[in-house]
């Protein structure tokens, strides 16, 4: 998540660059065409400001789509975030000798509640280390140029920011030695922790450290749960229609294509150093439509790893402090910090 007011014109000339190098080649050579008489044909202005109009139109619906799949996407993490605050304030309160035979001494309460926080942890970072597993439709699964791009995003805006310290996917500090195995090598890993929480539970409940009303709550969170890690996998899984997303792509260069050949032949008209003018200027109009096509097609999938993303490790580690926080911990990892302004 770009986290900065504004970006950088370096910044956007490293991540955009290389598109006004071939707009700025492609319309020179159109001009120097029409320049020596090598094209003498000329496209009416008209027609092709209806198709420049309609293009935006059409890129306009598809970067709004794409936005609501993001915001969504943040919406679902702000709901992770609250509810695994309200699972660590449940773990802490519930869970006592209150109901009771056979009373477990502080250590044993403080090791279990220590079990279900540690375990909630790891579903956590489970479920961020499943959403950045690349589908075949997005940027960094593609060959050639596109593929090259996103790596190189990936790794200078986006979790190639983060350490290897802050990888926080190192399961094992966080679930059971005799769980742990097992869960890695299931399917879903992320499933397979709540469905363990889940049982945990059911043991508790049957040492009467839980109640009936305490444990069909508890249970009702790891529901909820559920349900939030199934939205994102919702949005992660299904793409935004292909039909909208690459029909732009095209609409776009065939109107690139065109407009050259429909601004450059009115100024040739005039003197020189105007008619020569037209390629920046067509270049500057062919460069805003390529920004707008790619901003939308960069933003539709909020799980790859890339500056729009969800900061998904940031919200993992700051539930994380908090959830320490509520066991009494001392010794906490720092909080995630921008970097290049840029918060992953």
């Amino acid at each position: 998540m770009i986290v900065t007011k504004g970006i950088k014109f370096s910044t956007l000339m490293r991540m955009s660059g290389h598109h006004i190098v071939w707009l700025l080649a492609f319309t020179g050579a159109v001009a120097a065409c029409y320049y020596y008489k090598i094209l003498d044909m000329a496209i009416p202005w008209l027609p092709i400001s209806v198709i420049g109009t309609a293009v935006a139109f059409y890129v306009g619906f598809k970067n709004n789509q794409a936005y609501d799949r993001m915001w969504e996407a943040r919406k679902i993490w702000g709901g992770i975030v609250n509810d695994s605050r309200t699972w660590g304030m449940m773990v802490d309160s519930f869970i006592t000798n209150q109901f009771t035979d056979n009373p477990q001494s502080e250590n044993q309460l403080k090791e279990i509640k220590k079990r279900l926080i540690y375990r909630h942890i790891g579903w956590l970072y489970a479920h961020r280390s499943q959403l950045l597993v690349p589908t075949s439709w997005e940027h960094v699964s593609q060959s050639g140029h596109i593929g090259k791009s996103a790596g190189y995003y990936q790794k200078n805006f986006g979790v190639g920011l983060l350490h290897d310290d802050d990888a926080g996917n190192n399961l094992i500090q966080f679930l059971p030695p005799n769980e742990y195995e097992a869960l890695v090598k299931a399917q879903n890993t992320a499933t397979q922790i709540v469905n363990e929480q889940s049982r945990d539970l059911v043991k508790l409940r049957e040492q009467g450290l839980l109640n009936d009303f305490r444990h069909m709550e508890m249970e009702k969170v790891l529901r909820t749960f559920y349900e939030l890690q199934g939205k994102n996998e919702r949005i992660k899984k299904f793409p935004l229609p292909r039909q909208y997303a690459n029909m732009s792509r095209y609409f776009v260069a065939i109107f690139i294509f065109l407009l050259p050949f429909g601004m450059i032949p009115e100024l040739v008209k005039i003197e020189n150093w105007r008619f020569w003018l037209s390629v920046p200027l067509t270049s500057l109009i062919g460069w805003i439509y390529v920004m707008m096509e790619i901003i939308g097609d960069y933003s539709e999938n909020p799980f790859q790893g890339m500056a729009n993303d969800i900061p998904m490790m940031s919200l993992c580690r700051t539930i994380e402090i908090d959830l320490r926080e509520i066991m009494g911990e001392k010794d906490l990892p720092p909080a995630i910090h921008a970097k290049d302004g840029i918060l992953m």
